[in-house]
């Protein structure tokens, strides 16, 4: 009896620390699953985080996508707000509105598209009941404005009747830019801020409009908390976060923000440069717009739509590398190559190439941002001109990358004169004819 007791003692000291760590695991991963996903420290100070020492990733993939793999190719097209707009309308009923979306859906399967990106959060306002943001201007012609129906509803119901999937395109940032929207309404998150003085520094006024200010954890958390309610309350299929992100190099946008992280990091440490703490403020922000989406439904899709410029999106505060090689950030990535083969700053070919080499994440879908609009056009010194299948040559090239599917931008362009030709070559190839 003495020697099994020995056994049995030394069995437990040799698997004591696989005991232990399996112990530990397992109360870290329910910690994680029990916390809500949006849940945030309220602080008023800047954030302070090193990309090298960041915790989101491993966050984030708690709430991993369930997402069943596409067995169609993504053939996508753009809705911006200006397509949506009832404000010049005679007509601004919930009618009036679906026969302007109907218009949308009847020519984007016209043209093979299978899915709707629309412009839901263009101004910091909303185009579908919000208890965050007011209402769009675009709507009514007056921000806050209640125009006696929900556009986001309507839209999920007609696109899904279409068999169409559906993505909300959000600006995350943007409140105003070259005096649009005119008039700002009381309850816009510019004003609510400048009433309250823990929350003045949210939000930047500069020459060109008024923005948000990343680098609080407020602001970052007034961001995926409104992407939340999107998700949560209506039938989308997907995010989208364009290519706005901080909208200027000028040092003046957030000294005093950098100044006061600079202040805490030196305390403990080296401080980050302004480009890599804007670039970590802005995965901050992406991280928990990502975790919150798969928190409220993981079926749901997150992605961004940068531009096809590397350096462009370096100083924008676009950690383009970050999100295509490390999971927990987005489900897909589009970049904007709206460029034709021709172009000597960023021929389409290699920059396509470029992308595709970036994308080493695994379940991180990659599709190229098209431009229907330059189609036909004196778009870079009339080189668009000179053939009428650059697109489908462009999607040519894409499949033979290996790449996801399509964006196209914008709607407007599927169906007009100067991109006729062009579009109905692209349509060969979408539908494989010679």
């Amino acid at each position: 009896m003495e020697g099994m007791l020995k056994m049995v003692i030394r069995i437990l000291r040799r698997h004591s620390i696989m005991l232990c760590a399996c112990i530990l695991a397992c109360t870290v991963i329910l910690t994680l699953l029990l916390k809500p996903a949006n849940q945030q420290p309220e602080e008023k100070e800047p954030v302070a985080v090193s990309r090298q020492s960041q915790g989101e990733n491993q966050a984030a993939d708690v709430f991993a996508p369930n997402i069943e793999e596409r067995t169609e190719e993504m053939r996508g097209v753009w809705v911006p707000y200006m397509s949506l707009s009832m404000s010049g309308e005679t007509d601004r009923s919930e009618a009036a509105f679906r026969a302007k979306f109907q218009q949308i859906i009847d020519v984007s399967k016209e043209k093979r598209m299978n899915t709707l990106i629309v412009h839901v959060r263009p101004f910091s306002d909303a185009l579908y009941r919000s208890e965050l943001f007011p209402w769009s201007h675009i709507l009514t012609g007056t921000q806050g404005q209640d125009p006696g129906y929900d556009p986001l509803a309507i839209m999920c119901e007609m696109a899904h009747a279409a068999d169409m999937e559906i993505h909300a395109w959000v600006n995350p940032l943007r409140i105003q830019v070259n005096g649009t929207p005119e008039e700002l309404c009381e309850d816009n998150i510019f004003n609510v801020c400048k009433r309250d003085e823990e929350r003045q520094d949210w939000v930047v006024e500069t020459s060109g409009g008024k923005y948000l200010n990343p680098a609080y954890p407020g602001v970052c958390k007034l961001v995926a908390d409104g992407v939340g309610e999107i998700v949560r309350n209506y039938e989308i299929d997907g995010v989208q976060f364009h290519d706005y992100f901080y909208p200027t190099e000028d040092e003046a946008f957030d000294q005093q923000a950098y100044e006061a992280y600079c202040a805490q990091a030196q305390k403990s440490g080296t401080a980050l440069s302004r480009s890599d703490w804007r670039l970590a403020n802005i995965n901050a922000m992406v991280s928990l717009v990502y975790q919150t989406v798969k928190a409220e439904n993981k079926t749901v899709v997150f992605g961004i739509s940068p531009q096809g410029n590397f350096s462009n999106n370096q100083k924008l505060g676009a950690d383009v590398e970050k999100w295509c090689s490390v999971r927990g950030y987005v489900d897909y990535i589009c970049p904007q190559i709206y460029v034709n083969f021709d172009n000597p700053a960023l021929p389409f070919a290699e920059t396509a190439e470029a992308w595709r080499d970036l994308v080493t994440a695994s379940k991180v879908d990659l599709y190229l941002g098209l431009a229907v609009y330059k189609a036909g056009s004196d778009a870079d010194e009339g080189t668009w001109k000179q053939s009428d299948d650059i697109i489908a040559k462009q999607v040519d090239l894409g499949r033979e990358l290996s790449y996801d599917g399509f964006m196209f931008y914008s709607w407007e362009y599927l169906d007009t004169e100067q991109t006729k030709e062009e579009v109905q070559n692209v349509m060969k190839v979408l539908e494989g004819e010679d």
